[in-house]
């Protein structure tokens, strides 16, 4: 995935400012389950909210870089226990519902 410009990461945490998490990982991680419901709603909305139940920052950095890195999203923004990924959505995807 091509890293975003400054203008295109400003744009994004504008638009991501509204959105509320869709996905929460538990105690267990980045389950396979959880990787796949994340992969899901980047499919779906390209651009999503997720919150780390991790308790440490370091866990939580590393686990950002791995969703990165294993989804083909791009890291936007991390602010505290919340990440907001962006993956451009393929084309021909369904629009969500209510969006």
């Amino acid at each position: 995935m091509p890293e975003l410009t400054p203008a295109e990461r400003r744009s994004l945490k504008a638009r991501a400012h509204r959105l509320k998490p869709v996905v929460r990982t538990g105690e267990a991680g980045l389950s396979a389950a959880v990787m796949a419901e994340i992969d899901r709603q980047l499919t779906c909305h390209g651009l999503i909210k997720v919150r780390l139940t991790a308790a440490d920052r370091k866990e939580r950095a590393a686990l950002a870089q791995a969703l990165e890195a294993a989804l083909g999203a791009n890291l936007v923004q991390r602010i505290g226990r919340i990440l907001v990924l962006f993956r451009p959505k393929p084309e021909g995807s369904p629009a969500p519902p209510g969006r």
